[in-house]
């Protein structure tokens, strides 16, 4: 009896499935509503008859319960960022660039979607798990929101190991659908998707109806792909939405042609874009072309042209920032520009606000920079009422009399400034730098205010008796937060220096310190010029890098926190250069997952791969190898062992 009503379960399920495909995929409805819910319904009953809950149930895509929070997920394959053109010109020498690099090749042309990017893994054409993004190397576990998306399947007609790449979406239509209802309305389609996904009720996730949209492949267990053509049709092929649009080209103006064509018509679209990405086709051309340390190289984004409007320039707030620079910030009437509401946006520094003519009380016109970052482009009109912007004398926090360097003020009250004091605790708790979970801006506030924490090695002094003398802290929340800052105590070098706030130095700048110096103390006494020898610094972030290291108060605070038993882990590539120009594709079972060899690849200064080519050194094979060990032979590519490997790096156990 009970293998008769599983047997039904499994048609059911395959009915159910087939349905979602056609409704939420294809667009296509081809039954009623009513006539849905009732195979739903009749799954339901079943189930809880057998007591059975077969896998991809469609009635188990949203979760009974709310997370106590998101556990964080290292990506098996790194994901990059895009490059980026604004104008037709640089599109075009990019274009000439990639076809002098490869001897001419097709590009392809899709839409650049403006989400929240999601990577989802499939083992055995079963749903496993999804990631957002997070800082490109580690993400945060969305599995339990990600599975209440319609469109997202559940099982996949791929059988082996498959990373997918994609952007999570909240389509016009739904949007507005939901605002139709809601108590509290949603500013914009992005806002809400990234707010849904990152809400820890998955109920609460799937009251949006958000939709997914595929367009990469990670990872594809013993498949190689030749072109983006193929992967597109790969991912269709599997249930994915991608929107619809691809097109293959041969030169610049076809690509051009294509994307003002969408730039004009993307009014009409279901879902937001806010431009286009152009990838050669060709996969082994890709291979050969390779990466910067940001992106690849064979693609790029255009983004479309940002919108513009005018508004009131209402007043000035002057913000201290960690290092203590004082910035002006302008209030401006609210304003609507693309999907959002401006309120505030900054102005640089004095010279910028002399530069633009800017005066309080007057009208000015704003963009969104790249439709994220609010800018006040100039003056559009004044007014006989309209007010010279007064630059302060003293610090809006402190009152500390401000120092003026060139166009730029700073409060020298390093450890007496809230502001100052508040801003370098959230940044040193940050994601890319100590990463300590619970240590929030709000947490940061109070632990200045009620715990008188001045310094960053102030914070591993904390016990959890005194977090418990602050509002709204129990017993557990003191705890997670005491073990949080123990647990953070082994730090990367990259992540330490990024900790610091050094002006002008970001998370990818310190990650390049630390691969050209491997230890703080090398870079503690790196000269001017030697630092300047890497890519991305110039004088003036050198001359940053070389003062901070030689400012009595900020070595104090590095000594500080190393007799507070801070432990700088050394700089992954100082493991050697045994790998270095060489290129690994991995495949088949090894001793460890495949993401271990991935870092030790890179710890000693090689690259990996997904598919093999040409330009492919070594295939590192293991038990069950498919696909990519033929083609390794077929190219007289060498193969090599686990214990072959291991010998090249030194590591021989």
């Amino acid at each position: 009896m009970k293998e008769k009503i599983i047997e039904e379960m499994k048609n059911l399920i395959e009915v159910i499935n087939k349905h979602n495909y056609n409704y939420y995929v294809l667009d296509n409805p081809t039954i009623s509503d009513v006539e849905y819910d009732k195979l739903y319904y009749r799954l339901v009953d079943l189930e809880n008859e057998s007591g059975v809950i077969l896998e991809g149930s469609p009635t188990q895509r949203v979760g009974d319960y709310v997370l106590d929070g998101f556990e964080k997920r290292r990506h098996t394959v790194n994901l990059y960022s895009l490059n980026k053109v604004r104008d037709f010109t640089d599109l075009e020498n990019w274009i000439d660039d990639m076809n002098k690099a490869t001897g001419g090749t097709l590009f392809a042309v899709e839409y650049k979607f403006d989400g929240l990017q999601i990577v989802i893994e499939y083992e055995n054409g079963h749903f496993k798990n999804a990631t957002t993004r997070g800082n490109g190397t580690i993400g945060e576990d969305v599995t339990l929101q990600v599975k209440t998306i319609r469109s997202v399947p559940l099982t996949i007609p791929f059988k082996k190991r498959l990373i997918v790449q994609g952007e999570g979406m909240m389509t016009n239509p739904a949007f507005e659908e939901y605002n139709k209802k809601a108590t509290e309305k949603l500013k914009n389609p992005r806002n809400a998707v990234a707010g849904a996904v990152r809400n820890l009720d998955p109920r609460e996730t799937a009251k949006r109806k958000l939709d997914y949209f595929c367009y990469g492949v990670m990872l594809c267990e013993d498949r190689v792909f030749s072109s983006q053509e193929e992967i597109h049709k790969f991912i269709e092929e599997q249930g994915f939405k991608t929107g619809g649009f691809f097109k293959l080209c041969k030169d610049a103006k076809e690509v051009e042609n294509y994307i003002k064509e969408v730039d004009k018509e993307k009014a009409k679209l279901d879902v937001l874009i806010d431009g286009m990405v152009v990838k050669i086709n060709n996969v082994e051309k890709r291979d050969e072309i390779g990466f910067t340390a940001k992106f690849p190289r064979w693609a790029m984004a255009y983004k479309f042209e940002a919108q513009e409007v005018s508004t009131m320039l209402e007043s000035v707030t002057w913000q201290v920032g960690r290092s203590g620079r004082v910035t002006p910030i302008a209030n401006l009437t609210p304003v609507e520009l693309a999907g959002a509401t401006i309120s505030r946006a900054t102005l640089n520094n004095i010279e910028d606000i002399r530069k633009k003519d800017l005066y309080e009380n007057a009208r000015v016109f704003i963009r969104r920079s790249n439709e994220v970052i609010p800018e006040v482009m100039g003056l559009a009109e004044k007014f006989n009422y309209s007010k010279k912007i007064e630059v302060p004398l003293v610090c809006p926090c402190c009152g500390q009399e401000l120092e003026r360097r060139g166009p730029l003020l700073f409060c020298p009250n390093h450890l007496g400034c809230r502001e100052q004091v508040v801003d370098r605790l959230s940044h040193f708790a940050s994601r890319n730098a100590f990463n300590i979970e619970g240590l929030s801006e709000k947490t940061a506030n109070l632990f200045y205010e009620k715990l008188n924490i001045r310094k960053l090695s102030d914070i591993f002094c904390l016990t959890e008796q005194d977090l418990l003398t602050l509002d709204n802290f129990k017993d557990k929340k003191a705890k997670k937060i005491v073990d949080a800052i123990q647990k953070s105590k082994d730090v990367e070098l990259a992540r330490f220096l990024y900790s610091l706030g050094i002006a002008e130095v970001g998370y990818k700048t310190a990650k390049e310190l630390a691969n050209k110096f491997h230890t703080l103390e090398n870079i503690m006494n790196a000269d001017i010029k030697s630092l300047c020898e890497i890519e991305d610094i110039g004088e003036i972030i050198a001359g940053n890098i070389f003062d901070f290291f030689r400012d009595e108060v900020s070595m104090q605070e590095v000594k500080d926190l190393i007799n507070c038993g801070v432990n700088i882990l050394q700089s992954s590539t100082t493991k050697g250069k045994f790998l270095e120009g060489k290129t690994f594709v991995i495949t088949g079972t090894l001793s460890q997952p495949r993401s271990y060899f991935e870092k030790l690849i890179e710890d000693n200064g090689g690259k990996f791969s997904s598919s093999v080519s040409k330009n492919t050194s070594y295939v590192l094979a293991g038990e069950d190898a498919g696909s990519k060990l033929d083609k390794a032979h077929s190219l007289s590519i060498q193969v090599i062992s686990e214990n072959e490997f291991l010998k090249m790096i030194g590591d021989e156990g």
